[in-house]
């Protein structure tokens, strides 16, 4: 992977005329090690957040060896990447054949589930195994989150007081989990979802080995500013204590977004503007997913490239290169005024689904990726990066 000091660097070496896209291994190394200093447990990087090798093996370098994989494939690539590396199959509904090809080829002992037939389903495929470790996933409210996972995913309380007796009478160990949600905004999620995991332990009088506290946490997006993820983090260390078990489980976070999401930006070219409407060579269907499914908005920034940048700043809607109208992100994207055909410009905070969600749409995809070594737009670990970004 050819490296660069930055991605303005980047821009004037190659002129790209498709779009680019940036990694920047310094932010998964301070996120990386923000999460080993303060999390009470051990993390496992949520693969599905981005997939990318150069990615994976950063985050295993800085110290994250386990891995939340949910699908076969995923557990290909750790498995090719970091041999030894723990996964653990999180995804609650998995193929027969993939859990047992997981147990027998990959010495995959971690499952998930949130039914009695996927319990079934998995100590079948596994021939009845004795060295299982099973977590019953719970289903709790996602009310500060900003993309609801609980309508897929989860047993509710009621029914988890009965898979976890089942589970525990066939595995080795057990384990219940929760998820509050994709981009939480309060820390107060996971004190809720610890305190539902008690509840549980008292009616079923079984503690579990583990409890998993899930992903949910957040990135810093100029519209979405949660709280110091210190404070989420305090959060479950009360809520935990607060269980006041004798002997304690272990604890498990499965952070994929907070990880990853400011190691990412794209490197776009301004194709046509219509007043304040910016036609670039990436959409929807690219990189842009969240900006355009999900409206979240991006950090953006014009790269200079040898042009003066305006001092007026314009709130501008992006239009991708496809013929569907839905390739539109609506913003606003605050940037300077004089942009014109030709320019680039960078959006950020897209480390997280941004390479996942791509797709081959009317032949628009570009598969450039440069290292860059320069600071993200945004960022949570870097103190006052974040606070002088405009929104409209």
């Amino acid at each position: 992977m050819q490296k660069f000091n930055s991605v303005d660097e980047l821009v004037n070496t190659i002129r790209p005329v498709d779009p680019i896209y940036c990694i920047r291994p310094n932010s998964i190394k301070s996120a990386c090690s923000w999460f080993k200093s303060n999390f009470p447990g051990e993390i496992l990087y949520a693969v599905k957040t981005n997939p990318n090798e150069k990615v994976i093996k950063c985050i295993g370098e800085n110290g994250i060896n386990a891995f939340d994989v949910a699908s076969i494939n995923e557990i290909k690539l750790i498995k090719k990447i970091f041999p030894e590396a723990h996964a653990y199959y999180m995804n609650t509904v998995k193929n027969r054949e993939h859990i047992k090809q997981a147990y027998f080829d990959y010495n995959i002992r971690d499952f998930a589930l949130d039914t009695k037939e996927e319990l079934q389903k998995i100590i079948e495929a596994t021939n009845n195994a004795k060295d299982l470790i099973l977590y019953v996933r719970v289903s709790i409210s996602n009310e500060h989150a900003e993309i609801d996972l609980s309508q897929k995913f989860g047993a509710l309380p009621g029914e988890a007081l009965g898979l976890l007796r089942l589970a525990k009478a066939h595995a080795k160990k057990v384990g219940l989990s929760f998820h509050v949600g994709s981009q939480c905004m309060h820390p107060i999620s996971y004190s809720k979802g610890i305190r539902e995991v008690g509840n549980i332990i008292k009616k079923t009088k079984i503690i579990p080995d583990i409890i998993n506290v899930g992903g949910g946490f957040p990135s810093v997006y100029p519209d979405l500013r949660p709280h110091p993820l210190e404070d989420y983090i305090k959060e479950i260390k009360k809520a935990f204590d607060n269980l006041k078990l004798e002997n304690k489980p272990k604890l498990l976070c499965e952070p994929g977004r907070a990880l990853v999401a400011e190691s990412g930006s794209t490197i776009a070219k301004i194709i046509l503007r219509k007043k304040q409407k910016i036609y670039i060579n990436d959409g929807t269907y690219g990189s842009l997913f969240d900006a355009g499914v999900l409206n979240f908005i991006l950090p953006t920034r014009m790269i200079p490239n040898g042009r003066m940048t305006s001092k007026k700043l314009t709130a501008f809607s992006l239009y991708g290169p496809t013929c569907d109208s839905a390739d539109f992100m609506k913003g606003p994207f605050i940037l300077p005024n004089n942009l014109k055909e030709g320019d680039y410009i960078e959006i950020g905070q897209l480390g997280a689904y941004a390479l996942t969600f791509r797709t081959k749409f009317n032949g628009f995809y570009s598969d450039q990726i440069f290292e860059v070594q320069d600071k993200p737009i945004m960022s949570m670990y870097e103190k006052d990066s974040s606070s002088s970004y405009l929104v409209a």
